[in-house]
């Protein structure tokens, strides 16, 4: 199938912005518009529960294993160990992830990326993406702060790749460096909240309060 037309669906299969869907088909309101402002997975658990906050991660994380998949479309070798084939899941999934944060049906404004981006990890290297799930519940069980926990994982991506997962292709090993450095500037009013101690905890139990609005 042609490149250009499987980059461009990518795009638009991350532009699908769920959390502003749901938010505004189920709930009456702009999930934009409370909160953190975001449109992703962590700000819909906040405002509008866990059974909305999981739904929207979850398909959140679909669109960038989708993506990455989409690449057994194209006339490429479907070998994980070509360097071509390669090159494509990480365009791929990069372009999903892109979609999120700046998606085509909702003014350019979403998320942070980081539920799309897991499940782009996922698609192309599953064990890794195990990895940093570990290292996201860890973070979060000792401090309780999604945002820091996500900039650990994300930190953590290249350092697994350069350490203990060696021999990936470069453009993966720069994909995974360049993740590290777009989530730690998507974050940065978290990391300012962080060092000013205003940063808002995540409570692991039901929020009954939050379901209403």
């Amino acid at each position: 199938m042609n490149i250009v037309f499987l980059l461009a669906f990518a795009y638009m299969l991350g532009s699908i912005p769920t959390a502003v869907w749901v938010s505004q088909k189920f709930f009456g309101i702009d999930i934009r518009e409370h909160g953190s402002g975001n449109a992703g997975a962590t700000n819909t658990f906040r405002i509008l529960g866990k059974n909305a906050g999981i739904a929207v991660m979850i398909i959140d994380m679909l669109k960038g294993f989708v993506a990455v998949k989409l690449a057994y479309l194209s006339l490429y070798p479907h070998n994980d160990t070509s360097s071509a084939f390669t090159n494509l899941q990480v365009a791929l999934g990069l372009l999903a992830v892109i979609g999120h944060i700046f998606p085509l049906f909702a003014g350019f404004k979403g998320g942070k990326g980081i539920a799309t981006l897991f499940g782009m990890i996922l698609g192309i290297q599953w064990v890794v993406a195990l990895c940093l799930v570990g290292v996201f519940l860890i973070m979060l069980t000792l401090t309780k702060y999604v945002s820091l926990s996500s900039i650990t994982a994300s930190i953590a991506f290249p350092v697994l790749l350069l350490f203990i997962f060696k021999g990936q292709e470069p453009s993966y090993m720069l994909f995974a460096i360049a993740t590290a450095l777009l989530v730690v500037l998507t974050h940065h009013k978290n990391i300012q909240r962080l060092l000013t101690g205003n940063e808002s905890k995540v409570k692991l139990k039901k929020r009954k309060d939050r379901n209403n609005i």
